[in-house]
């Protein structure tokens, strides 16, 4: 039915469309009045390939643990060899959509940035998702290439030319193979590579508009929702983080975050981009490495999730039971003079761990928040605070601050109840966001866009309040989606504020609050609870330790030991997901 309709009519009616665009206002300045000073992406890597040809940008660590280093002008170099290879031997044009099945590497910086050039868009796939919501991707995003890593190509095949149910993407043209040994059944993105000039320009206009980045939302239940950025949305987020942060041509970053993520993409290959900077690109976070790379590339920030804190800190125990230095071996503390702090995200950070972290550490979190839906960032805590204020932010209110708005975006708590009321100081609604780096759209979903425009700000669907300090500053603090708030006959409870008291039992590693169904309240409060290695915790100890802190209501009536924990891949506890395990408790009518 939408084939005759004009591409935005396909996302968006005529109503919500204006609201939309009102919604990607910064205090009254519209979107098309850019706070950016290039043309497009490609020149921005033009420009830094220019101005620093032999300044390393990208240093790459493989699983094996080889190294790789490019300079700007190298990188250039490939990019414009990617961009020819998907012009000329592949048909891609401006507009069109390439897949992605890979992980972090060279390569896929590459094949980003080429497409980028073009005028194309990136749709990365999550290869930790399940074969029929990767197929539904992949035919949703109506990608027409899908360049594949060599190890994926069996499943690869599998998803777009199955005939299970569920699989399936007869629109992509074709597979391409990178890296390995090539197969004669498929083009080799080395070869080709090879054989192309380094230098490109496109066959089509491209501009700030141009969309980039087809990102799908990790949601629990429902179909999943493809966020369009576009190129002005990645460099103004990247603008607005890279000064929030302090972040110069001079300093370097470290991804350890999955790249088909919009944190890995935009805050540690964007962003240093942006300014001129370096950035070192892990295959993946490793606790053994993790230091010991800091230390070795002199690498000024990291970006990591709150599930990486805990990682880390487990091994700084571990460590330290056997001798070594919390950071490793071979690694002192002289050996990371030159950190600055690590950025914090993506996930729920726990005031307890925090505090052990910065405790165990002395490095700062600078904790922050953000969706795919604003493009990455949209709040940090501030880097000028003093360490009394910063300890203030973090632990005094129950919740870890996620900081003020950067300068890409303004930030409201709206009363979800309401017709758009905006809450005064302290009152708990729903985080809004109102900025240049508020998404396109959501693809192909009026109804969704829809909903979440209303206001004409991006309604985030998360639970929050702000605080304001003695400069007038908004703090933000995030307690809770709103879909996951337990609703106990009428009386919601955020499953943050039960978390921080099950935390603050020894031996528990992981306390999540759960509502379930129950016929009595219609949800009632569950635990699921990880313990500490060597720990004998039980159900009883669990409750009594609850309700000391907690009222009964809102205390755990059942708590289930595990060790699996459903997880976005950025490190998202997924609490829906958890519900099931407690149906046997259902019928059961819980008294004080």
């Amino acid at each position: 039915m939408f084939q005759d309709m004009p591409p935005d009519q396909i996302s968006a009616d005529a109503e919500t469309l204006p609201k939309i665009a009102r919604a990607r206002a910064y205090h009254g300045r519209s979107a098309s009045d850019s706070l950016v000073p290039y043309r497009n992406f490609g020149t921005l890597l033009e420009m830094r390939a220019s101005e620093s040809p032999e300044k390393v940008f990208l240093i790459h660590y493989d699983a094996a643990g080889d190294r790789e280093e490019l300079t700007y002008a190298q990188v250039n170099a490939r990019v414009n060899q990617a961009a020819n290879v998907l012009c000329q031997e592949l048909g891609v044009r401006a507009g069109d959509r390439v897949a992605t099945i890979a992980y972090n590497h060279a390569d896929t910086v590459i094949i980003y940035f080429a497409c980028w050039k073009i005028g194309a868009t990136v749709a990365p796939q999550n290869i930790t998702e399940d074969d029929q919501r990767i197929a539904y991707i992949l035919r949703s995003s109506r990608a027409v290439i899908v360049l594949v890593r060599e190890e994926y190509l069996e499943r690869a095949e599998r998803l777009i030319r199955g005939t299970e149910e569920g699989l399936g993407a007869p629109q992509v043209r074709q597979i391409v193979q990178v890296g390995g040994t090539p197969r004669p059944q498929y083009l080799h993105w080395g070869t080709s590579l090879a054989r192309q000039s380094e230098t490109f320009s496109p066959p089509q206009s491209v501009n700030l508009e141009s969309e980039s980045l087809l990102v799908y939302t990790s949601g629990t239940t429902g179909a999943p929702k493809g966020v369009v950025l576009m190129q002005y949305n990645m460099l103004v987020d990247a603008r607005g983080i890279s000064d929030w942060q302090g972040i110069t041509g001079n300093q370097r970053m470290m991804c350890v975050l999955p790249i088909h993520h919009v944190n890995g993409t935009i805050v540690t290959l964007v962003t240093p981009l942006y300014v001129g900077a370096s950035v070192v690109l892990n295959r993946q976070y490793s606790s053994s490495h993790f230091w010991q790379r800091i230390a070795r590339e002199r690498v000024h920030i990291v970006s990591v999730v709150p599930t990486l804190l805990q990682f880390s800190a487990e091994y700084a125990d571990s460590q330290a039971a056997i001798g070594n230095s919390i950071w490793g071996e071979g690694v002192r503390a002289e050996d990371l003079k030159h950190f600055r702090h690590l950025i914090c995200g993506a996930g729920t950070l726990a005031v307890a761990l925090v505090r052990r972290f910065e405790e165990r550490f002395g490095v700062r979190v600078l904790h922050g928040y953000g969706l795919s839906e604003t493009t990455c960032y949209s709040c940090f805590l501030p880097i000028d605070l003093d360490d009394e204020s910063h300890r203030h932010w973090l632990q005094d209110y129950g919740y870890p601050s996620i900081g003020c708005p950067i300068s890409s975006n303004e930030m409201e708590i709206f009363d979800p109840a309401g017709a758009g009321t905006i809450l005064a100081p302290g009152e708990r609604g729903e985080i809004c966001i109102r900025g240049h780096n508020v998404m396109k759209y959501y693809d192909q979903r009026p109804d969704a866009n829809r909903e979440t425009f209303k206001f004409e700000w991006f309604r985030s669907g998360d639970e929050g309040f702000y605080e304001v300090d003695e400069r007038g500053r908004r703090f933000f603090f995030i307690t809770g989606r709103l879909k996951e708030l337990i609703n106990r006959g009428g009386v919601k409870f955020s499953p943050f504020d039960i978390e921080e008291v099950l935390l603050k039992l020894p031996g528990v590693k992981v306390g999540l609050a759960v509502a379930f169904e129950n016929d009595y309240y219609g949800e009632e409060v569950g635990a699921y609870v990880v313990t500490e290695e060597g720990t004998d915790l039980t159900e009883a100890e669990v409750i009594k330790h609850c309700r000391r802190h907690l009222t009964f209501e809102k205390s755990p009536k059942v708590v289930i030991f595990g060790t699996d924990i459903p997880v976005t891949t950025t490190g998202k506890y997924q609490r829906l997901k958890l519900r099931d395990r407690f149906t046997a408790h259902r019928a059961t009518q819980f008294k004080a």
